[in-house]
């Protein structure tokens, strides 16, 4: 009989769900978008009430494309957008405040305060972060300031709080499970990375209770079941942040193997193995326990990727659709000298400066819409060679980069994958399988259930679509670098000196 798993997938602009049957075939497929609520500049929410019901949507639609019913399901994986905050009632499951989402910088000044208080350097050294406010305790903090008498419920123990797996295992479990894994509890600026559990001594800086967190499992752990949201005992066998599970998903199992991703943010993740790593400018996390054993990773996170194509799209109408950039980007040879850097809501790894602001820099009159879309496309390339630069320079030669394994949405684009070749100079490798997220969730699902066998069976469903060789000269690649360089340094500090209000 054959076996099929399910997929969910729970991102920052939609949701999505996917069904494979064992031999990693998709059968069925489908994804909604989720709604940007934007209160201030700066500020992204998101309503967690609709986050749940368009994911219950996407995959009841994914089940009548397959042609399946949910007891026709084996196990079900589960990945989501990290970092982002929310609190709810649990009596009732209602949300308090909306989800304050993992780019917004609405919680710069509770980290500076933190920091201010003297907390930087235990932050750093107990959770492996950097404080910033993109982290999840933040969020947490500023939904109980903002909502009046949360505080005092919250010591009461009437209010939970999570990532966002915790919140959609909690509701698809009915209300029976509530926890995290590994690698979601890594982003939080609350875990202890070497001990994997909670800071206690954090949480009192933070004054957040305890007793508001979930229970921290391994990413392997079969944490409920859907019987009370799809009548059927499916097991939710696998629960990853999204980076994490792309790293999964692209067989980084041993150290040094990684992966960049390329969706709504880009991050780049490094298997790090069985001890944490640290670099500058870049975080150590934990990747995952499987099997009983804990992996880390290090991590570089760019914050605006897929973002910056929305933008081009939705605000200033330049693109029909994301995908368009390719063939617009390569109506004209080069930018012109043009750069966009995509600091919307500041600059993330490896320079981390919440205050500076996007810019497009280079501007002549020569200059037209296709320059302007290919230097978007451009800034997702420098953007990761800053990341791969930061990790072999901080590593002093215990990391290397021999190829660099690529997913997400945009790595359809095969000019952004042959221009990163040319400007990293290693080769970029594009796997069968893109979706390398999800897929990464399923598998782990597939092997916490007996489905696949081994680490080395999930290894063997990884299969190269594609391989692009670096084929520009040095010179011009180092060239085309050191302007996005000088371009990058003068977007620093905007917010700092020019009032946006």
């Amino acid at each position: 009989m054959t076996r099929y798993i399910l997929g969910i997938d729970e991102g920052t602009t939609g949701a999505r769900a996917f069904i494979i049957n064992e031999e990693c075939e998709v059968v069925g497929l489908a994804a909604a978008e989720l709604t940007q609520i934007y209160p201030r500049a700066g500020w992204i929410e998101h309503d967690p009430m609709e986050i749940l019901n368009v994911q219950l949507e996407v995959i009841r639609a994914a089940l009548r494309q397959a042609k399946l019913q949910p007891s026709d399901l084996s196990a079900a994986g589960l990945t989501n957008q990290r970092e982002t905050g929310i609190v709810w009632e649990k009596d009732t499951g209602r949300p308090i405040y909306n989800a304050v989402v993992w780019a917004s910088r609405q919680t710069v000044g509770v980290v500076e305060d933190w920091v201010n208080a003297g907390l930087g350097e235990k932050i750093e050294e107990r959770t492996g972060l950097i404080p910033d406010a993109y982290y999840t305790a933040s969020k947490i903090r500023f939904i109980l300031d903002q909502v009046p008498g949360a505080q005092e419920r919250a010591e009461n123990g009437e209010l939970l709080a999570g990532t966002v797996d915790t919140w959609l295992i909690w509701n698809l479990t009915g209300r029976k499970s509530f926890v995290t894994d590994y690698s979601n509890a890594s982003r939080t600026m609350m875990f202890n990375f070497e001990k994997l559990e909670w800071d206690e001594e954090l949480l009192a800086g933070y004054n957040i209770p305890k007793r508001m967190l979930a229970e921290i499992v391994p990413s392997d752990a079969v944490v409920g079941d859907l019987s009370a949201t799809f009548g059927a005992a499916v097991p939710i066998a696998s629960n990853m942040g999204d980076q994490q599970a792309g790293l999964f998903g692209q067989a980084a199992f041993s150290p040094g193997q990684n992966k960049m991703t390329y969706g709504t943010a880009g991050v780049l993740n490094i298997n790090c193995g069985t001890s944490p790593q640290r670099i500058p400018g870049l975080t150590p996390s934990m990747a995952w326990g499987v099997q009983g054993k804990a992996t880390y990773e290090i991590e570089g996170v760019l914050f605006a990727m897929g973002k910056t194509m929305q933008w081009l799209r939705d605000d200033m109408k330049l693109i029909h659709a994301a995908p368009d950039s390719e063939w617009y980007a390569g109506q004209v040879p080069s930018t012109q000298g043009v750069y966009l850097i995509p600091a919307f809501t500041g600059l993330s790894a490896p320079t981390w400066d919440p205050y500076a602001r996007a810019a497009i820099i280079g501007i002549s009159n020569a200059t037209t819409r296709l320059h302007i879309i290919r230097a978007a496309v451009e800034s997702m390339v420098y953007q990761t060679r800053d990341v791969v630069d930061a990790a072999l320079q901080g590593s002093n030669g215990s990391i290397s980069i021999p190829e660099l394994r690529v997913d997400g949405g945009a790595v359809k684009n095969n000019f952004l994958c042959q221009l990163q070749a040319d400007i990293l100079g290693v080769p970029v490798v594009r796997p069968v399988i893109s979706e390398a997220t999800v897929f990464g969730t399923m598998l782990l699902a597939g092997l916490s259930t007996g489905i696949y066998s081994s680490l080395d069976e999930v290894a063997s469903k990884w299969q190269e679509d594609r391989r692009f060789e670096p084929s520009m000269s040095r010179d011009q690649a180092e060239s085309m670098y050191a302007g996005w360089q000088q371009a990058r340094e003068l977007t620093k500090g905007w917010a700092q000196k020019v009032s946006t209000d």
